[in-house]
């Protein structure tokens, strides 16, 4: 009958139904009414179409209809007719059509499965509900299979599959552990919407073998599990970077379908190495707003509602420092059926017309069927007054016989809609339904609506007569409604009367009358009127009314269109408002409304309130102090005390404060009482027993508090026993074996009689026995000995006098004393995280064996040796606290590559308990600390010697030392740069082959299997050639010469052919940089075409500001930054224009701190180079006159020393005085040139050469030590400076010399 399962029916009620006229006939909502006509049956309730069925429990397929008369029901059974009777577990609800399947009596859901319809039928047509489907829901078992470990390489991608058993309804999956914890997801592990648990690269940390994945069936109740699943990762140094890769879906493009108001869900899953982030755009257009979700971390698109025009391809984007990779799901949205127009009931006279109509869209479009009480319309009976088009049942000159339930099938192959619409034929003679007798009242002047609902079919006409005798009302001054309603739009004096509405029809005549009065309207005849008041005056504001004698008006006043303030100050009278002692809040807008039941009137005034004039005259003060105060009325908790105030000194009594003195327990000692408003002379005082109480006054105004009154009588309050027992009332055991009581003794007035005492009572809590007492005086403490250890007790204290106990206090629960834990906890394991991290485990220890609070764990740890050096040390032990029944802890600030010891111990209020087994752990190698030191010892033309030592903190097994430098010029640029790789098992280099007379800047670190460590930077100068002309200098011209050198013995280097080869790709890479104060020199290494055009991107580091750009004249591959700001840390990045923009990647440097003052380089100053000039010429002189003295066979200080040495060349510089060694013949006439030494006692300051770092170096003068390596700030580690006293004894050196000179 139907081709697809139907749409749920309204749940709406007869009532509702009735309202759904499309024809002229209206059915008015009278329940009576409603009672008596006839009606065809209406669907009011109904199962889901797709109903799954718990097989343990009882079915009940629901069908609820109602009709008059009243519908009886029947039922189909996969298309055809389900006796009810001969089915022995099926019951059919009285008054109803619901069944009832009896499965918990022996029946089986599984019987039952199939399509139902149900169907109600009365003398007036049949309707029919959607078709049922019935399935018992199943969860079947996990089939039994074997799995293997996964054993995965780190960083590899790993997908776990779950593949539930197919249940109906689907399960539910989610992934666990063996103690049913979720297993953690984020970006790096999720699960799919498949239930497939996907790891985009593997961790160390992913090893477990309890991947266990749950599926969960609602309907039943019932957790399914799978076998756990066993990962090993095992890793390989180094982790191998991937780009990312699609692990779902697979392929460059997909499809889907979804239909039209579902959820449309997209998933992208990827793996790659760094974890890939994925990124989901439509093509050709915008996500929707505010229907876009993302889940699983983004790696799922969720739209919701969806329609057609969210139909189009959607792609997913998954992107790491390596690339990316992306799919297109292309997104078809079909359409089940939906309405456009449902068809709506009919109600019909006998010879009317109508139409029902049946409207749906889909896609595809939906076919269109109609049925007639459940009938194909094709083969129902004839009804000459319908005609079917399509969409559209005509009906014209209906009768009786007409009446039928029609259903409209909407159908296409993603679903069907079916709703039941009903024509009623109905022949009534006209009713009235407006009350007989009812009294309308209105306003003069008002518009008055005199009622006259009706019904009947054919629909009735209407008229209205005014008296018992009067002609029927015509006429401009009347409207006449539709419904039957008269409107007088202005009603009179004169328009009071007895109206009569008379309803007739081809049935019959009714006639119904009615009764309206005329009330004279509400007016406001004195209006309030606009105030100005002085502060603290008083103001009113008058409102009058006149209003109709039968009518009862209320009148309400307003501040600023809110409620009066909550003050004494407003007082409301029968026609007006006062404000008293007004203040500047009370500035605003009052309103005065009047509400009767008919009609409502209001009027507003301001208040403006203005600072009175200044009297010079009127002196402010202090109130006096009240006087000839009285008691009277005493009783035993109460009494009256009066008073007279004394002057209010020019500003209002505020309050009066009482305070009263207890002679009995503390005399002279004044205590606050209560206090009243300043319009008040008397109190009603409450009272204490066994007080001797006297009272004293105060008043208070705004300049401030007056003297207080003398005293009053005394009254002595007759003694009773205490109100109140002690508070703060505590059981804490100070030893293992006593519980100690203590608590807040009662003040003297509260004991209320003498003798005061307390009964201390104390039980063990949990434990069936009797409560013991002691009664103690004058103490707040008790002590129980010989109690167990740490054990509840029950605890409290109860006041006592003379006269009798206090009520029975509230137990409090303490604890006897606690005793050190007695076990330590176990199963204690370590995990390293990395080279300085580790977490530590245990087990919690049982709580009877703490013997106390339980405060939390103590974990002690101690470094046993290193294990690149196997020396043991002096064992400092650390001490971490985890509060709380904490069962881990992480453990920072380890050592890289040594041996670690440490145990837990457990803490309670008394102290730690014993220690675990000691657990010994390794951490991993790490990069080794900068070397320990690099000198630069033996300059000589060609040749630099260095030596290092090793780093301080190796961290692991070195594997071998890097060793950087570059020239410098004297324009502070720097040169190509030479990497050179040494063996860890040397200490020294001699460099050689480099440029005479040039400073070179040496970069140094060690390494170790993880990496490089940081490095320790110095500089150094190779001498002045012997020859005595200077080649030419380094960085003149165009570029750097060429540097050969020549490494150490162990590492012999031949010099390298250069062959230019075309790079594969343009890249700029080792990007290096040399800060100083102000500015920092840039160098890189360039791969591509020739002729590139380069430029300099930098900025604060960690600043969202734009980068800023500097051009690089020529092909240089260095640069120099200059108006830097010290103390700052940059970022840093190199380009090329041309050559699709490519850049290098970023570094990150930080500029030399300012310096308080700073020097001038006197180095380019006229008047230095002057002086420098005429200082050479003389150094020139005196070396002629002493070769002319040497010809003349005269003795040179330094030729005594000539003889000592038989080796030609020059002679190093004395350590101990400074001198110059020996020259040999061919030196002795060589000219001196300014910097072209390096000075006699190894410094170099910045006066003496413009080739310095101390421009590089961060602001500081640099110096050489000893073996003539530069040290200062700009090196790794400072060392000791030489002593500034001896420059004194250096005058044989001419450099020194120069040196003191200026």
């Amino acid at each position: 009958m139907m081709k697809k399962m139907s749409i749920p029916t309204s749940k709406a009620s007869l009532v509702l139904f009735l309202c759904q006229i499309i024809s002229a006939l209206d059915v008015p909502l009278d329940s009576k009414l409603l009672e008596e006509l006839s009606q065809p049956p209406t669907i009011t309730q109904q199962s889901p179409k797709d109903y799954i069925v718990d097989p343990r429990e009882n079915i009940v397929i629901q069908c609820e209809a109602k009709g008059k008369p009243p519908p009886s029901f029947s039922w189909t059974r996969n298309g055809t007719h389900f006796d009810i009777d001969k089915d022995a577990q099926v019951t059919m609800k009285p008054n109803s059509g619901t069944l009832v399947v009896n499965i918990m009596n022996g029946g089986k859901a599984e019987a039952y499965e199939g399509v139902y319809q149900c169907t109600a039928r009365n003398e007036r047509g049949a309707a029919i509900s959607n078709n049922i489907v019935i399935r018992p829901s199943r969860s079947p078992l996990w089939t039994k299979e074997k799995l293997e470990p996964n054993h995965v390489r780190e960083g590899d991608s790993l997908v776990l599959h779950c593949r539930p058993p197919v249940g109906l309804p689907p399960p539910i999956i989610f992934w666990m552990d063996n103690a049913f914890q979720r297993l953690p997801q984020s970006e790096r592990v999720s699960q799919g919407l498949n239930g497939d648990l996907y790891f985009s690269n593997v961790q160390p940390e992913d090893t477990r073998e309890d991947y266990i994945c749950y599926a969960r069936f609602n309907h039943t109740q019932t957790i399914q599990q799978k076998q756990p699943i066993s990962v090993k990762v095992f890793s390989t140094k180094p982790v191998t970077e991937r780009q990312p890769v699609l692990l779902t879906p697979t392929g460059s493009t997909s499809t889907k379908v979804e239909l039209r108001g579902n959820v449309l869900l997209l998933e992208c899953i990827a793996a790659g190495l760094p974890t890939p982030v994925i990124r989901w755009i439509k093509e050709g257009g915008e996500l929707p707003a505010n229907r876009t979700f993302f889940e699983n971390f983004k790696k799922t698109l969720k739209i919701i509602d969806v329609s057609e025009a969210d139909s189009g391809n959607y792609k997913c984007i998954a992107r790491n420092t390596l690339g990316s990779v992306h799919h297109v799901i292309s997104v078809t949205v079909k359409a089940a059926p939906y309405w456009i127009t449902a068809p709506r009931n009919l109600v019909l006279s006998p010879g009317e017309d109508g139409t029902l109509i049946c409207r749906a869209n889909g896609n595809p479009k939906p076919s269109i069927s109609w049925l007639a009480n459940g009938v194909p319309i094709a083969i129902a009976p004839e009804d000459p007054s319908r005609k079917v088009d399509g969409d559209t049942i005509i009906f014209s000159q209906v009768q009786e016989r007409s009446s039928a339930v029609y259903q409209c099938n909407a159908s296409n192959e993603y679903g069907y809609l079916l709703a039941n619409a009903f024509v009623n034929v109905l022949a009534e003679p006209p009713r009235i339904l407006t009350p007989a007798n009812k009294l309308y009242q209105v306003i003069a002047d008002s518009p008055a609506l005199l009622d006259c609902a009706y019904f009947g079919s054919p629909k009735p006409e209407i008229e209205w007569f005014k008296g018992v005798k009067g002609s029927i009302l015509r006429g401009n001054e009347y409207v006449f409604h539709d419904n039957g309603t008269l409107e007088i739009p202005v009603a009179q004096k004169n328009s009071a009367g007895t109206y009569t509405c008379v309803a007739r029809n081809e049935l019959g005549k009714i006639q119904n009358e009615v009764q309206l009065e005329i009330k004279d309207p509400t007016m406001i005849i004195k209006q309030p009127e606009y105030k100005v008041i002085q502060r603290y005056g008083q103001v009113s504001f008058e409102c009058i009314i006149k209003h109709d004698s039968t009518l009862l008006p209320t009148v309400t006043w307003l501040k600023d269109n809110d409620e009066l303030p909550d003050d004494e100050r407003f007082l409301v009278g029968k026609d007006n408002l006062t404000i008293m002692n007004v203040t500047d809040k009370d500035d605003g807008t009052y309103t005065c409304i009047v509400n009767t039941t008919l009609d409502s009137v209001s009027a507003s005034a301001v208040l403006t309130v203005v600072a009175a004039p200044p009297t010079p005259a009127i002196i402010y003060a202090r109130p006096n102090p009240p006087f000839d105060l009285e008691l009277t009325g005493q009783l035993e908790r109460s009494i009256d005390l009066s008073w007279i105030p004394g002057d209010e000194n020019n500003s209002p009594i505020i309050n009066f404060v009482i305070e009263y003195e207890d002679a009995l327990h503390e005399p002279g000692v004044w205590h606050y009482q209560t206090e009243v408003p300043g319009t008040q002379t008397t109190a009603q005082l409450k009272l204490s027993p066994y007080v001797n109480y006297s009272f004293r006054v105060i008043a208070v105004n705004r300049i401030g508090r007056s003297q207080p009154s003398e005293p009053s009588e005394q009254y002595l309050t007759k003694s009773a026993s205490p109100d109140e027992n002690p508070a703060n009332v505590q059981g804490i055991g100070s030893e293992p074996d006593n519980l100690v009581i203590t608590w807040e003794p009662l003040k003297g007035f509260q004991s209320n009689g003498p003798g005061l005492q307390y009964k201390v009572s104390w039980r063990q809590k949990d434990v069936d026995d009797e409560w013991t007492s002691v009664i103690v005086a004058n103490v707040s403490k008790y002590i129980v000995s010989g109690t167990p250890t740490f054990v509840p007790y029950e605890v409290k204290v109860q006041a006592l006098n003379d006269l009798g106990y206090a009520p029975e206090p509230s137990e409090v629960i303490g604890h006897s004393g606690e005793d050190l834990p007695m076990v330590a906890p176990g199963n204690v394991q370590v995990h390293v995280i990395n080279s300085t991290l580790a977490k530590v485990h245990w087990d919690p220890v049982p709580l009877k064996t703490v013997r106390g609070h339980l405060q939390g764990y103590k974990v002690y740890y101690w470094k046993v040796q290193s294990l690149s050096r196997r020396s043991r040390r002096h064992i400092e032990k650390k001490i971490l606290t985890f509060r709380g029944n904490k069962t881990f802890g992480m453990l920072p600030g380890l050592e890289p590559y040594s041996s670690y010891k440490l145990n837990v111990r457990v803490v309670n209020g008394k102290g730690e308990g014993p220690a675990s087994p000691d657990k010994v752990f390794n951490t991993p190698e790490g990069v080794p600390s900068s070397p320990s030191f690099l000198k630069i010892t033996n300059p000589t033309l060609d040749s630099l010697t260095l030596e290092w030592g090793s780093p301080t903190h190796p961290n692991g097994v070195l594997t071998s030392y890097t060793l950087k430098f570059q020239p410098i010029n004297n324009t502070h640029e720097l040169g190509p740069l030479v990497e050179i790789k040494i063996p860890a098992n040397e200490s020294s280099l001699i460099l050689k082959n480099l440029n005479y007379s040039t400073r070179y800047k040496f970069y140094f670190n060690a390494q170790t299997s993880v990496g490089s460590g940081s490095q320790i930077t110095e500089e150094a100068v190779t001498i002045m050639d012997e020859a005595g002309i200077l080649r030419p200098a380094v960085g003149a011209g165009k570029g750097y010469s060429e540097i050969l050198f020549a490494t150490s013995p162990v590492m012999h280097t031949v010099r390298p052919t250069f062959y230019k080869v075309q790079p594969l790709y343009p890249r700029i890479r080792n990007v290096t940089t040399a800060a100083a104060e102000t500015y920092a020199n840039i160098s890189w290494e360039y791969e591509g075409p020739d002729h590139a055009n380069f430029y300099v991107e930098y900025g604060v580091a960690g600043s969202k500001e734009d980068w800023k750009k500097e051009i690089v004249n020529g092909s240089r591959s260095f640069f120099v930054l200059k108006g830097l700001t010290p103390g700052t840390a940059y970022k840093v990045r190199v380009g090329a224009e041309g050559l699709s923009g490519f850049r290098s990647s970023e570094d990150v440097f930080e500029t030399g701190p300012a310096m308080a003052s700073r020097q001038v380089d006197i180095a380019t100053q006229g008047w230095f180079i002057g002086l420098m000039c005429a200082v050479a010429l003389l150094i020139l002189i005196l070396l002629i006159v002493c070769f002319i003295r040497r010809n003349k066979g005269g003795k040179y200080p330094v030729k005594e020393k000539e003889d000592a040495h038989a080796d030609p060349e020059i002679q190093p510089m004395k350590e101990d005085d400074g001198t110059f060694g020996e020259y040999s013949d061919a030196e002795d006439h060589k000219p001196l040139k300014k910097g072209s030494r390096t000075p006699s006692d190894r410094t170099v300051k910045k006066e003496d050469s413009d080739d310095s770092l101390v421009d590089y170096g961060e602001g500081v003068n640099g110096q050489f030590n000893e073996d003539g390596s530069f040290i200062g700030q700009y090196s790794g580690k400072k060392e000791k400076e030489p002593a500034e006293g001896n420059e004194s004894s250096e005058a044989p050196s001419p450099v020194n010399a120069m040196n003191s000179f200026v």
